[in-house]
């Protein structure tokens, strides 16, 4: 009778630890990859300036109103790239487009036009054709009550007040919540 022979199974000791160590640089990757490709859109609202009491509906630009326009052109416009804007939305009021003229003139972009019906479609339009860029929206507290509550601005109703000289700005990130900055210009 032979001896029983000697018989070694090699046993895989370090596959484990080479199976975590690329598992977690896969996740690595793909979690840097995440956060490489996150944006934020920036959606700046503004309000043309309110309107007489007593006048018609839809008024003209008071003098008032044509230098606030003035200003926010001198804002927008101003300096290189850096900062500009992709985009101007403006509703087919005749106050909210006299107050984006100036600067379409500067930029040398037409604005684009919507009703104020459709200020919520608008607005989801925006957010998908300008990702990542920055949107200028400029309408009565009515549409941009509707816009801000298409961006997912969770307390909408308080937003726009009565206030014309007011630009909010909606951080809308493609990971985290949106955020809202109230400055008076």
């Amino acid at each position: 009778m032979e001896p029983p022979g000697i018989t070694r199974s090699r046993r895989p000791f370090l596959a484990p630890l080479w199976l975590t160590f690329l598992i977690a640089l896969v996740a690595a990757v793909m979690a840097f990859a995440a956060w490489h490709g996150a944006t934020t859109t920036m959606v700046v609202l503004a309000r043309p300036v309110e309107k007489d009491p007593g006048t018609i509906d839809d008024p003209p630009l008071s003098a008032e109103g044509e230098e606030r326009a003035q200003r926010l052109a001198q804002m927008f416009a101003a300096g290189s790239s850096a900062g500009s804007l992709d985009a101007i939305y403006v509703s087919d009021e005749r106050r909210a487009q006299q107050t984006a003229a100036p600067l379409a003139e500067r930029l040398h972009r037409p604005p684009e036009v919507f009703k104020v019906a459709d200020a919520r479609a608008a607005a989801a339009r925006a957010l998908h054709e300008h990702a990542g860029g920055t949107v200028l929206v400029i309408g009565s507290a009515a549409t941009l009550q509707q816009v801000l509550h298409e961006l997912g601005v969770a307390d909408a109703t308080s937003t726009p007040g009565e206030e014309a000289d007011v630009l909010y700005l909606v951080s809308i990130p493609s990971v985290g919540h949106t955020h809202v900055l109230r400055l008076k210009y």
